[in-house]
């Protein structure tokens, strides 16, 4: 005899864990030519769709600008000698949520 096979499947949807600003950023003041790093904590580690911005022009990570993460969890972004041109907001965007200084 024959006995038909009924497969079981299960198929799961993982939703990434919604990642929130724990600690956003402070303003600075830095002389000309000088270095200033800006740093923002989020809730969760390898959080993506995440953007820095300077005066609302997305940077990127360049001798320039240096972007990296601490821990996990801390964004930084450290602006190279910086010019007059270079004062204004810098904000810092995890998905919907955003920190500006």
């Amino acid at each position: 005899p024959c006995f038909p096979f009924h497969g079981l499947t299960t198929a799961g949807l993982f939703a990434e864990p919604d990642v929130t600003i724990v600690s956003g950023l402070k303003d600075m003041v830095v002389s000309e030519g000088d270095d200033v790093t800006f740093r923002c904590q989020v809730s969760h580690e390898n959080a993506r769709d995440v953007e820095w911005k300077l005066q609302d022009v997305a940077l990127q990570n360049n001798e320039m600008n240096e972007i990296s993460v601490e821990k996990g969890t801390i964004h930084t972004l450290t602006l190279r000698k910086v010019t007059e041109q270079d004062i204004g907001s810098i904000t810092f965007r995890v998905g919907p949520y955003t920190s500006t200084a």
